[in-house]
């Protein structure tokens, strides 16, 4: 009867892990322009601008993605005679060399490089250009030559340029809901950084695979806020782990003297999986904590039958130990509930005194 008793007490000893709501991914902010500063040509006596804005400066190839991935206004000095116009121009084939799905021009971490075609107007006609691109890993800053031949009055010199991708990298801190994800960005580079809230709205249709971010603003280094716009975000079906979507900024730049810079791309990259089931936690209905489980005992004259009850679809633990006061517990088993009670088999004890008690990860 003594041994019976201690049995019937191992249904007491239960306990359960804690879950925390709280959860970090990994982010990476790029923009879709690139930053040219002055190019000259290999006699020195002629330059290029380019320019995203009207009436200045800001040296932005801006994205477009019609004829031509990006396009530029221009002033080009030629030996002393101004020249404005419009340049447009292809990037080179969409390198991916570490398969993330994003092209490696706007990834400091990736080499990229290449050549490219395209072409330009001027209020006097137009012609051709040929681009030659070099930047190394790990570097944000790369070199573009940029040949001109124009139809009426032939080569026109081909300049030197210093571009720079515009790329921050960090965490997003979010609190996984069922209809909504809140959290906050912390994205920094070598010399300035973003930080402020975030918040997604699922898709009821599609809600771990579409998000909606809502309208906000973060604020750089220099205590300015960058004030965005909503955006949908989708989950990358076939990386599976990461979240993308596109960020549109009022301004992008707030030190030039207009609105420029302005769109980016946010990929959110999440490898917590608290189910296992193969949707990270950005957009898994949120994990609730585990309902306590309880154990039971049956003997017989040949084995003793241990009823646990739990949630059905998570694993249990069942551990034992022959002392309560050493806390020396090890694993008996292991089983994910198909049912709740469920009832499995054990081998009759062999000494004398034997605890149980049930752990839910």
């Amino acid at each position: 009867m003594k041994i019976i008793g201690l049995f019937l007490m191992a249904g007491l000893i239960t306990f359960c892990s804690t879950i925390h709501a709280a959860q970090t991914a990994s982010g990476t902010l790029f923009c879709w322009s690139l930053r040219f500063q002055q190019g000259e040509d290999s006699f020195g006596d002629s330059t290029l601008d380019l320019t995203g804005t009207t009436g200045t400066i800001n040296g932005e190839l801006t994205p477009w993605y019609s004829v031509y991935t990006h396009r530029s206004g221009f002033v080009l000095d030629w030996m002393g005679f101004p020249i404005n116009g419009t340049l447009y121009l292809d990037l080179p084939d969409d390198p991916d060399a570490n398969g993330n799905g994003f092209d490696d021009s706007f990834e400091v971490s990736q080499a990229a490089g290449g050549t490219s075609f395209g072409e330009y107007t001027t209020a006097l006609g137009g012609g051709w250009v040929s681009a030659t691109w070099s930047r190394v890993a790990g570097s944000k800053d790369g070199t573009c030559w940029l040949h001109l031949v124009d139809d009426t009055y032939g080569d026109l010199g081909t300049y030197r340029h210093t571009f720079e991708v515009l790329e921050y990298t960090g965490t997003i801190t979010y609190t996984p809901g069922s209809n909504a994800v809140n959290g906050s960005v912390n994205l920094t580079n070598a010399t300035d950084q973003l930080q402020g809230a975030v918040s997604f709205t699922k898709s009821s249709g599609n809600p771990h695979e579409q998000l909606t971010l809502a309208g906000g603003g973060w604020t750089n280094a220099a205590l300015q806020t960058l004030a965005y716009a909503t955006r949908t975000f989708n989950r990358d079906l076939f990386l599976l782990t990461n979240y993308y979507g596109g960020i549109f900024f009022d301004d992008g730049d707030l030190n030039t003297g207009a609105a420029d810079y302005r769109t980016w791309e946010l990929s959110i990259d999440d490898l917590n999986d608290a189910d296992h089931d193969g949707i990270p936690d950005f957009s898994d209905e949120p994990q609730t904590s585990p309902r306590r489980p309880g154990l039971s005992l049956t003997k017989t004259s040949t084995n003793l039958w241990l009823t646990i009850s739990g949630d059905v679809g998570r694993l249990h633990h069942v551990l034992e130990s022959t002392n309560l006061a050493t806390g020396n517990w090890k694993t008996n088993l292991s089983v994910t509930l198909t049912n709740d009670p469920q009832t499995v088999s054990m081998p009759l004890p062999t000494s004398p005194v034997r605890l149980w008690r049930a752990l839910v990860p």
